[in-house]
């Protein structure tokens, strides 16, 4: 049945999105933000989410050009944005480097992975669109603060909405310029980055830290107060029950307690961690798949609706379901070529069959469970803040244990195994990042008007320029700094910690001395999360506790998982406040605008110290101060000083005159 739409949706549905300078300008930012993700990712185990720096430098550069447009605007730095998190691939393949197997990264192998798991990310994230996006209530911090970007940097709405984004654009230069100052005083030393201390506790002992990033406090703003809690829960398991047990009698001298506590952690803590996120990412797997089952029934739905002549809304066009499943059918067989590559002429040659078939069907069905739960983890604290690296750990123990079973009693070397293990998980890693960072950029579409299909064609467009970036990036960093642990590198050579990690876990698998005590401990923690969020959530009226958001809190530092729920708290003060305002959605909007500023500032600060990191062969020429007490006093000072500002400075905004608008808006906000 035809849908009627107002003249205001036929001329927003008009809009040009997926135009030939938006593919151009989106592929040149790829450029930039793939090789600096590579390197900031091999150097200290981080990468920085590029949907709003892309979002910012899109914005620039359009308004250069005559009939420039917010979906315009949002299809480059969707663009971007995908080839941007696609280089977290980087957190898998090093590792077959590292443990002596490849002697470089051959273009080829290394570019279809990266091309292959991306599609695949994009298309298993087709149907969780409906389930996830427009069909939950998920914060998606990141995806709610590119669409603030880029409608404040539209120019085309009425005279309101050209004086509220006029006053929402100083909230994000103003909030963004003080993010990157205090950014660019952490690189330099000036003041601290974090604040920290490593203290006994019964037996044992713990350590307790704080980011000084206004960016997690920007994103706690965003993602509420029940996830900031529910993370602060997995701190509390983590560090005042955990590692003071796991610790308890090898507490020695005050200055070896940071060794002990740090090993502990990255030993022990985080494998229960994973083991948590393990199980909870199975319940929310089974939590949404009544959801993901109507998604693809609508999506089918609307795909009958479209053949038939009827008129479905732009914003629930995607790519059709059936293209979508046979695409996915389709690029088994690359993936199987890829297998088959990889073990011809290896001592693993002979079981080649059995291995490329585990491999497909692991891929095909482990991939639409993983590209669920990065989707979910992205909607609860955003793609830079989730933990990733942990999906990346499940997925090749879960390789390693379904590769081992299929290979028991064979001849095979477990050098050869670990190997193909990791190459197997690194086209589902693929699946990984990409899901993880493309529901975030739907919900931007979402919020802005796009067409879902238009953006998920540009989705695919950016995994392709970023599958042929990635390559040549990693063999330059392998060719100038090589990884720590290879034989002959120098003092420069690259951490690659995440990668460095999933081979131990591979080796471990193999090589029968992984501690599982460690996962199944996590797992019955996991298990006791899901019962007390039940309970909550039939008992209570509106609380809850996420089990994947503690599993979070468990897996990732201190110094995160504190900052986050900081913000949260902040943000819910600065909402209560909003409420009573005359202007109550003005002034929350106006909240979530300084937040992004928070986040955009430190984003495009982090694109240019990589940059500058890059280009000065390793080492940070802003490094110019000592750091000491001094930097750490100067640093939480200026932080509170700073957030202290920002809030006070938005709330003044949120009552200064209204001298660009209608005369009538004050009386339709408070309609």
């Amino acid at each position: 049945m035809a849908t009627m739409q107002d003249p205001a949706a036929g001329s927003q549905a008009s809009l040009p999105e997926l135009t030939l300078r938006g593919v151009i300008i989106g592929g040149l930012i790829t450029l930039i933000f793939t090789a600096a993700n590579v390197y900031l990712g091999l150097k200290v185990g981080l990468t920085f989410a590029t949907s709003i720096p892309a979002a910012v430098i899109s914005m620039a550069v359009l308004r250069r050009f005559a009939g420039h447009n917010i979906k315009e605007n949002n299809i480059v730095q969707t663009i971007a944005s995908a080839a941007g998190t696609l280089s977290a691939i980087i957190f898998v393949l090093p590792g077959l480097v590292m443990v002596g197997y490849w002697q470089g990264f051959g273009f080829f192998a290394t570019a279809g992975v990266c091309m292959i798991g991306g599609v695949l990310g994009v298309m298993y994230s087709i149907p969780l669109r409906r389930a996830l996006v427009t069909g939950s209530n998920l914060p998606y911090p990141e995806g709610v603060a590119a669409a603030e970007v880029l409608r404040v940097g539209d120019g085309n709405g009425d005279g309101a909405s050209h004086g509220e984004n006029a006053k929402g654009l100083r909230v994000i230069v103003v909030g963004g310029l003080i993010s990157a100052a205090m950014a660019l005083l952490s690189s330099m030393k000036a003041a601290a980055a974090e604040v920290f201390t490593y203290f006994k506790l019964g037996a044992g002992a713990t350590t307790l830290g704080a980011s000084l990033s206004t960016a997690l406090i920007g994103v706690g703003h965003l993602v509420g107060l029940q996830v900031g809690i529910a993370m602060l829960v997995g701190v509390v398991i983590s560090y005042f029950i955990l590692l003071p047990i796991r610790t308890a009698g090898d507490v020695g001298p005050a200055a070896a307690l940071a060794d002990v506590v740090d090993a502990t952690f990255a030993n022990d803590i985080r494998f229960i961690g994973v083991g948590t996120m393990a199980i909870a990412a199975m319940w929310t797997l089974i939590k949404i798949a009544g959801p993901i089952t109507v998604g693809i029934r609508q999506s089918l739905a609307s795909s009958r609706t479209r053949k038939s002549g009827g008129t479905v809304d732009v914003t629930e066009r995607d790519i059709p379901f059936p293209y979508v499943a046979t695409t996915i059918v389709v690029l088994m067989v690359p993936i199987a070529l890829l297998l088959w590559d990889f073990v011809q002429g290896t001592d693993i040659h002979d079981h080649m069959l059995v291995l490329i078939t585990v491999s497909v069907l692991f891929t095909l069905l482990v991939g639409l469970i993983i590209a669920s739960v990065c989707g979910y983890m992205a909607g609860l604290i955003g793609a830079s803040n989730s933990p990733i690296s942990s999906i990346g750990v499940i997925a090749v123990l879960t390789a390693s244990l379904v590769i081992a079973t299929v290979t028991r009693g064979t001849s095979a070397e477990p050098l050869s195994l670990v190997a193909y293990t990791l190459f197997t998980a690194a086209i589902v890693f693929g699946i990984a990042t990409i899901s993880n960072d493309n529901l975030q950029d739907l919900k931007t579409g979402q919020l802005v008007g796009a067409t879902p299909w238009k953006q998920q064609v540009a989705l695919i467009i950016g995994v392709v320029f970023g599958s042929l970036v990635i390559p040549p990036v990693l063999q330059l960093m392998l060719t100038g700094f090589g990884f720590q642990g290879m034989e002959g590198v120098g003092e420069d050579a690259l951490a690659a910690p995440q990668a460095a990690l999933m081979s131990s876990v591979a080796s471990g698998i193999f090589e029968n001395s992984l501690n599982w005590s460690l996962i199944f401990t996590g797992m019955g923690i996991g298990a006791v999360l899901i019962i007390v969020d039940e309970c909550l959530k039939k008992f209570t009226a509106n609380s809850s506790l996420s089990p994947l958001a503690a599993g979070m809190g468990m897996y990732l530092p201190v110094a995160l998982t504190v900052v986050i729920p900081l913000g949260a708290i902040l943000g819910t003060f600065y909402n209560k406040w909003a409420a009573r305002q005359s202007r109550p959605k003005f002034a929350k909007r106006m909240g979530t605008l300084l937040a992004t500023g928070l986040i955009v500032g430190e984003s495009l600060f982090g694109v240019v110290n990589a940059a500058i990191i890059a280009a000065s062969g390793g080492n940070s020429p802003l490094e110019v101060f000592s750091g000491g007490t001094f930097a750490t006093v100067f640093g939480i000072v200026l932080f509170i000083a700073a957030l202290s500002f920002i809030y006070r400075w938005t709330a003044r905004k949120v009552h200064a005159p209204k001298q660009t608008e209608n005369p009538g808006q004050a009386g339709a906000d408070k309609r």
